[in-house]
């Protein structure tokens, strides 16, 4: 048998050589499957998928929690609405029965108010709604006057297209009066002006009463009664 040359033997060694180089470098940087690659890629875009629907979840519960929050606090400041009770400008004042009047009694007018009181000394019997006049050349004039002779159970005023029922002079003998709520000329009452009772001063100088209050005091009062308007 022939000894190797002495090039084979070199040539060994460096193909040994390098072969254990080759081993050693993949030894050290392990090739990744391409399989696990996509994998882990999927792996991420589903994490990643996850986290944004939980943050849009979280975005909307706190978004609806602020609306409940704000709703409730709109809620806690909005005022009730006050029901507005409708004026019984037909009726009487007073649910109590109306006072027997005596001599010495007196009625007073309050401007301010809008309201016209039966008084005994310095008590009040009754409390009536009125409403007085709107002032300037309608204003219902002010002082102690008294009730005259004078009254009716109806009148209709062609110069102001107004009239009204149980009418009780005051003042200047038929001039200012007491009276119901207006009517107009077929004697039907003025339902706008009405509703105004007590709470508007729209007549045109007199002292306008509910229908009831009227009546009444057409068939009670005493001629001779102070009246006093403030």
């Amino acid at each position: 048998m022939e000894k190797p040359t002495r090039n084979y033997v070199l040539l060994t060694i460096l193909f040994g050589g390098l072969l254990l180089a080759f081993l050693t470098y993949r030894g050290l940087h392990p090739r990744t499957p391409q399989n696990f690659v996509l994998a882990e890629t999927q792996s991420q875009r589903s994490s990643k998928q996850a986290a944004s629907k939980l943050t849009v979840k979280k975005s909307v519960v706190i978004d609806s929690s602020n609306q409940v929050k704000k709703a409730k606090k709109r809620s806690k400041s909005a005022k009730p609405t006050k029901k507005v009770k409708a004026i019984d400008w037909q009726g009487s004042s007073e649910k109590k029965p109306y006072p027997t009047l005596r001599e010495t009694d007196w009625i007073k007018v309050s401007l301010q108010k809008q309201r016209t009181y039966l008084m005994r000394d310095h008590t009040v019997l009754y409390t009536m709604r009125c409403s007085t006049g709107s002032g300037g050349d309608r204003a219902t004039p002010a002082g102690n006057f008294a009730i005259q002779s004078e009254r009716g159970d109806q009148f209709f005023n062609q110069q102001s297209g107004e009239g009204a029922r149980y009418w009780v002079s005051w003042k200047d003998h038929g001039i200012y009066l007491f009276h119901s709520v207006p009517i107009d000329h077929a004697g039907n009452y003025i339902v706008s002006e009405a509703e105004q009772l007590g709470e508007t001063a729209n007549s045109h100088g007199c002292i306008r009463l509910s229908v009831a209050d009227a009546q009444w005091l057409y068939q009670h009062a005493i001629t001779g009664m102070r009246v006093v308007v403030a």
